[in-house]
């Protein structure tokens, strides 16, 4: 019985130290496999079509690691279902570092709670790498809207429940989702226009036809600048640097109030750690060149750079943040 249990002893460690050399086979060719990374050209998915913000982050980043990598990173565009069919591909892709997502807010903290049947988790299937930039929303009114602030604004719309109108890109978009908090925290009942996109939505308010909206810097300032909207205040809680005279929604009477649109690069769940270090750290370099934030800054964008810890994290507060306005709202798409 003695000699039985030595035996079964030696098996049991010769079981651990064949499991111990395969673990460090595995770290081996991890560590290997990031040395040489990347050794092929990388694919990185936006989830919208081509001329959207995330080409104007992505074009920059994909020029960038190219440089410093020898290898090309190549932007591929696959739009649809509010980013869904871009992050399932990347979900079901291989996770060895040659396929990536630039995914947005919508995509990794609201979908989740729009979508009944989401085809991807974004935590579970992915590896979060870094979070890219941010930028604001401007609240702007037709001209037409007697409010000089969001105070009277406010004011306003509580004098007159369901008579001021809001357009936004889409049910369950970013400038939707942001009037919907500020409604939230304020008290205020306005009417939703959603349009599909927020191409088609921008000129029904300068006709007129609604009264408000979140705006892009980009598809706002230069009727800011024309006199034909009004710029009310800033949807970060901070300042905005593209338009530093323009006070935030909390500065404005609304404490806690922040709502912004974010950039992310992640990859395949289970793509090897030390590859994920590798980009988010250029990421990290990259967020920091001055030539960069000039270009961004130009587009109303912040470069921000983060660890992907950090970058969990926040996908995980923002969903949470997200999903109950989204329930409060009652946004649904099938």
């Amino acid at each position: 019985m003695f000699q039985a249990t030595k035996i079964q002893a030696a098996k049991q460690l010769g079981r651990l130290f064949a499991m111990t050399l395969l673990c460090a086979a595995a770290v081996g060719a991890h560590g290997a496999q990031a040395d040489t990374y990347p050794n092929k050209p990388v694919r990185v998915i936006v989830p919208y079509a081509v001329g959207g913000g995330g080409d104007i982050v992505g074009r920059p980043l994909a020029q960038y690691l190219s440089q410093r990598t020898g290898q090309r990173f190549i932007m591929d565009n696959h739009g649809g279902a509010n980013g869904n069919i871009g992050m399932d591909m990347v979900a079901k892709a291989p996770n060895d570092g040659y396929t990536l997502v630039l995914a947005l807010t919508a995509q990794l903290a609201v979908n989740q709670s729009l979508y009944r049947n989401l085809p991807y988790d974004p935590v579970k299937d992915f590896e979060p790498v870094s979070l890219l930039a941010s930028a604001p929303y401007f609240l702007v009114v037709h001209p037409s809207v007697p409010a000089r602030n969001l105070a009277e604004f406010i004011k306003l719309a509580k004098a007159n429940p369901g008579k001021y109108t809001y357009g936004s890109s889409g049910n369950g978009s970013g400038p939707h989702l942001s009037m919907e908090l500020l409604k939230s925290k304020a008290g205020i009942d306005l009417v939703h226009v959603p349009f599909k996109g927020a191409g088609p939505a921008m000129p029904a308010l300068l006709a007129g036809q609604v009264s408000a909206m979140f705006a892009s810097y980009g598809l706002a300032s230069q009727q800011i600048k024309a006199g034909k909207l009004r710029v009310l205040a800033v949807s970060t809680a901070n300042r905005a640097v593209s338009m530093p005279d323009v006070p935030t929604v909390a500065e404005s009477g609304v404490p806690g109030y922040d709502s912004n649109v974010w950039y992310a690069l992640l990859a395949p769940r289970g793509t090897p750690k030390p590859i994920v270090a590798r980009l988010s750290s250029e990421i990290a370099t990259l967020v920091k060149s001055s030539d960069l934030r000039q270009r961004f800054l130009t587009d109303g964008i912040v470069p921000v750079g983060s660890t992907p810890e950090e970058l969990g994290a926040y996908i995980k507060s923002e969903s949470t943040k997200w999903d109950a306005v989204v329930k409060q709202s009652g946004a649904t798409i099938d």
